[in-house]
């Protein structure tokens, strides 16, 4: 089983995410929604690095949550991302 994508709703009503992995991608692609930037924007994260991948939760939790985020909310995020990945 693979999983594939995974969909994120954020605290903050209309922050949204999508996280996906095509099959033999060595990146997770992440495209974050939010009523200011209503086109996305994009990021590529290199799968097998839990540095960037614990860099793109801290984003991801930012951004969707509106607010600094503790470390357990941040490993929320981290821990369903890792789930894309190969580490």
């Amino acid at each position: 089983m693979r999983i594939t994508r995974i969909d994120f709703e954020g605290e903050t009503a209309g922050n949204y995410a999508t996280t996906l992995r095509k099959r033999d991608s060595q990146y997770i692609e992440v495209t974050i929604l939010t009523p200011g930037m209503p086109d996305g924007r994009e990021h590529n994260v290199q799968a097998d690095s839990e540095e960037d991948i614990y860099s793109m939760a801290e984003c991801l939790q930012f951004e969707l949550d509106n607010c600094q985020g503790t470390n357990s909310m941040i490993h929320d995020y981290y821990r369903e991302l890792l789930k894309l990945s190969d580490c």
